[in-house]
């Protein structure tokens, strides 16, 4: 999720289409969570990983 955030947004800034940054800055941020989460060990949604 966060290397497919980083992808969006690069190509929405390169190509000048907002709607493409902005959702991959959300897919960032909740990618990032997520890794957060798992990483300390809190179980996600009843598992330990979100992959």
């Amino acid at each position: 999720m966060i290397v497919l955030g980083l992808i969006l947004l690069v190509v929405g800034w390169l190509a000048g289409i907002s709607i493409l940054t902005t959702v991959g800055t959300i897919l960032l941020v909740i990618g990032a969570i997520l890794a957060v989460l798992g990483a300390v060990g809190r179980p996600i949604g009843g598992r330990a990983h979100y992959f």
